[in-house]
């Protein structure tokens, strides 16, 4: 598990290098720049956590000395100043009411010092190792729930937690104190909402050590059954404390994520060929596998436990080898996985990415991220992040002018003037392109048939027009040439009846006696 990929084709030439268009990383730009060993992290400066927790600690030692340094001068010059003061009262007449003030001022002025000099030393005993963690009592004294904790706990939170409990149940003794332990510490962290991200992110690393230490003392230096609880420990209490610390106000973390999205979103046309991808998405195999890389990456921002995210990276990892494995027919080199990385993160697209990676560097457990395969997949993500952010012409091999054009949409390479000349089936494209292409040519056809239809439409409508005024025109000559003759109505049907006197007698009804 803690085995690292090797880089494979070393002997490679400096002109066969240059085809990786900038993209080529060597191994040891992976690692700690102390040269420790572990892998190292943009966000830490290049170096592992472990020596940038050396140097942060130092830096702020060094800041907490320089300010108690200042506090001690201020206080020793306000005190002289007021011993000059006060001892000249005794040789001199009674003190006019100016001088009165000023006394009065010297003393405001030390007492104001003395007040800093205590905070200068409450925050020394703040950031000692023995204060980071609250004694029992006064936490639950001066106890205030964070809204995450005081809301009312989601379906995840509660399975986590019973899992956290079944799971400690199997220590039995140490379960309890571990449970007690992180039950504790979640407390402390709600009383330091005002912390800024990285004191938060020293505290939860400060407690993952310490409660290693302890394990192993306890599996007398078992590392395997070590992290097997850390891994718990990990879950339970990120998962609780996860609303609060990820992606928080105090930070650009947001920001971050919406200049990488529309950097991502600019960089759309670029091509699986530009980056010099090993990878054939003709095939189906390989297709599958690129898909369910995307789908890895993306669902990363779901998950709330670093650990899980972690996974995430490097399932999409291993889907990408696999992919390219199998174009390749040979096993993949870390020469072809990065490019391929890039292209993965350039098609996803993945939500929230910066502060996914924030969050991860802050809240993991160190020791994953120096050593292993999670560790080696999530540098190699952040320098892809890294490559993206710094993309240039001379990267894809492209002219300044071109690679203007396509940034600002004016042309594409994906959309040559001849439609004709598209890659078709059987060359090395991406089959969505290639559906793409099929669409885009159907579309025309329908739109030439939509036009010729609208066309015809007009031209019969035009026609009927006419037909109607041909047909009114003739109406009228043939009236004007035959005009109507109404004759007047008769007064009644038999009027003109000569031979009325000979018509029989009306019926009369008759009666019979019965």
């Amino acid at each position: 598990m803690d085995e690292r990929p090797v880089t494979r084709n070393k002997g490679k030439t400096m002109s066969q290098r240059s085809e990786r268009r900038g993209i080529h990383v060597d191994q040891s730009e992976l690692l700690c720049k102390k040269g420790c060993g572990y892998y190292g992290n943009a966000a830490w400066q290049g170096l592992c956590s472990k020596c940038w927790r050396e140097e942060y600690q130092k830096a702020r030692q060094r800041q907490i000395q320089e300010d108690w340094a200042l506090a001690e001068k201020l206080q020793r010059e306000e005190e002289a100043a007021y011993v000059s003061i006060h001892g000249s009262s005794q040789t001199q007449p009674p003190q006019s009411h100016s001088q009165q003030s000023l006394a009065t001022f010297s003393k405001f002025e030390e007492k104001k010092t003395n007040e800093k000099t205590r905070k200068v030393t409450t925050v020394k005993k703040f950031f000692s190792p023995s204060s980071r963690t609250a004694p029992k009592k006064e936490s639950h004294e001066g106890k205030t729930p964070s809204p995450s904790i005081s809301r009312q706990s989601s379906i995840e939170t509660d399975r986590v937690s019973r899992d956290f409990m079944e799971f400690l149940k199997t220590l039995q003794k140490p379960g309890r104190e571990i449970h007690k332990q992180s039950r504790a510490f979640i407390e402390s962290m709600g009383n330091k909402r005002d912390l800024g991200v990285e004191e938060l992110s020293e505290c939860v690393q400060d407690f993952y050590q310490n409660m290693s230490d302890r394990l192993m003392n306890y599996f007398k230096g078992s590392s395997e059954k070590v992290d097997r609880v850390m891994d718990q420990v990990e879950k339970y209490i990120m998962t609780r404390l996860y609303k609060s610390v990820f992606c928080p106000e105090t930070t650009d973390d947001e920001k971050k994520d919406l200049v990488t999205q529309r950097r991502i979103r600019a960089l759309h046309w670029v091509t699986i060929q530009m980056l010099c991808v090993p990878v054939d998405e003709e095939i189906p195999e390989v297709s599958d596998s690129v898909v369910k890389a995307i789908t890895d990456v993306i669902e990363m921002d779901s998950k709330r436990v670093p650990k899980d995210k972690l996974a995430c990276i490097t399932s999409c990892s291993k889907h990408i080898f696999n992919a390219i494995r199998i174009t390749k027919n040979e096993p993949a080199s870390a020469d072809d996985f990065l490019p391929t990385l890039i292209y993965i993160v350039l098609k996803a697209n993945p939500p929230r990415l910066q502060s996914n990676i924030q969050y991860i560097t802050r809240f993991c457990n160190p020791s994953r991220l120096m050593t292993g395969e999670d560790g080696y997949y999530f540098t190699n993500l952040c320098c892809a992040v890294a490559f993206i952010e710094k993309l240039d012409a001379q990267s894809l091999n492209l002219s300044p002018e071109d690679f203007e054009r396509y940034m600002s949409g004016q042309a594409s390479p994906r959309r040559p003037d001849n439609p004709a000349g598209w890659p078709q089936t059987g060359s090395n494209v991406n089959p969505v392109l290639s559906q793409i292409h099929q669409n885009l040519s159907v579309l025309s056809n329908l739109e030439k048939r939509q036009q010729q239809v609208i066309e015809e439409a007009q031209s019969l409508q035009t026609e009927l027009a006419e037909w109607q005024d041909s047909v009114a025109r003739e109406v009228q000559e043939i009236l004007e040439r035959y005009p109507l003759e109404i004759k007047p109505r008769a007064s009644a049907i038999d009027a003109e009846n000569v031979e009325n006197d000979k018509l029989p007698p009306p019926l009369q009804p008759q009666v019979f006696a019965g």
